[in-house]
């Protein structure tokens, strides 16, 4: 079954902005989520992951009777949480999803203390077959 694992940022969180961390503490951030990704390939249940840009950067857009696409500023300037990343894999179980999840959440933050950052688990659906 696939999973999307997606990691939510929030001003909730103890710990303060990537952007602020000593540059130490980035690399040792980034090569866990390295490893992380390369032990999910070598097990098989690594289908995509991407990090995400800020949410200052994102749109959303919406079509209109015109034709014309509304383009805004998103998400919206009040929230409070948004999506910093995700993990697409294909694990035999919810449980198992949920194992990953939890690891990923552990990554290290600044001083190496586990940033315990939120990770939502969503099965991926498969549409119905049309030809049946």
């Amino acid at each position: 079954m696939k999973y999307m694992l997606l990691m939510q940022a929030s001003e909730r969180i103890e710990q303060p902005p990537i952007h602020t961390w000593d540059p130490a503490d980035v690399k040792a951030h980034l090569q866990f989520m390295h490893d992380f990704n390369a032990k999910l390939v070598a097990d098989g249940e690594f289908v995509d992951a991407q990090g995400l840009a800020g949410p200052e950067e994102a749109k959303v857009v919406r079509s209109t009777a015109s034709g014309t696409p509304a383009v805004t500023d998103g998400p919206f300037p009040e929230s409070k949480e948004f999506l910093a990343g995700f993990w697409v894999i294909d694990v035999e179980s919810l449980d198992r999803a949920i194992e990953v999840a939890a690891a990923a959440s552990a990554a290290p933050g600044p001083g190496g203390v586990p940033v315990r950052i939120p990770i939502e688990v969503r099965q991926i659906m498969s549409a119905p077959n049309s030809e049946a």
